[in-house]
């Protein structure tokens, strides 16, 4: 049985509002302005929700976790206020987001009116990752070695708005926070610190939920149960 169930995801954000009109425009979702200065995107489910969340510090190294969405041309994300760093070198193009977060699109025909397609992280050991996540949120573990690096991949979580949360070999090591992240839904803390989790912070006055890491270090969120 997984430990824990998918929540929705996160994105930081220097400007929220402006971030946020871009990715729900990317995506295919509604953009909701809270006077606070954060956004959140909705969708038709609340695991389409992404929350995004003002922090004030830039992008100032390439993101460990970004998003692979699905498109018609380049031309459409560039209109959006996407810009190119490469668009060559691989089967997909890689562009930076308004605030200089990375992004891979993949091209197609008739793209649907919901566009995110995976979710990747960078890692040390990609067939852990996979292992581990897989242990936790349920789905299956592929795995792939070809000329654009090897990668392992969880699909079929269940509950998760995209098909794929996959996890890709990179020489460098993990810095700074991670700018995206996804909550979970888990009523066992202690099973995940069993499985290899680590806590940073636990719920308080402030918060509500336990911040954890994952056995590489990422960022994620658990929220109990709601009732019911």
């Amino acid at each position: 049985m997984p430990l824990a169930t998918y929540k929705d995801l996160c994105v930081d954000a220097v400007d929220a509002h402006r971030l946020g009109a871009f990715w729900a425009a990317a995506l295919g979702l509604e953009l909701e302005r809270h006077d606070d200065g954060d956004a959140r995107l909705v969708g038709p489910t609340p695991q389409h929700a992404i929350w995004v969340n003002t922090v004030p510090e830039p992008v100032t190294v390439k993101q460990r976790v970004h998003l692979d969405v699905n498109a018609g041309a380049v031309d459409d994300l560039l209109a959006l206020g996407a810009t190119v760093v490469d668009l060559e070198s691989f089967p997909w193009r890689v562009l930076r987001d308004p605030e200089g977060g990375e992004l891979c699109m993949f091209e197609v025909e008739e793209p649907s009116s919901y566009r995110l397609y995976e979710v990747v992280v960078d890692a040390v050991d990609h067939h852990a990752q996979a292992a581990w996540w897989a242990g936790v949120l349920g789905g299956t573990v592929g795995s792939k070695d070809g000329p654009n690096g090897a990668w392992s991949w969880v699909e079929g979580i269940p509950g998760a708005p995209f098909g794929y949360l996959v996890f890709g070999t990179v020489p460098e090591p993990k810095t700074v926070k991670n700018r995206i992240h996804w909550d979970l839904e888990s009523s066992d803390i202690p099973g995940l610190v069993a499985q290899g989790a680590g806590i940073l912070r636990e719920p308080d006055d402030v918060i509500r939920w336990t911040i954890m890491v994952d056995p590489e270090g990422n960022e994620f969120c658990v929220f109990a149960p709601e009732p019911g």
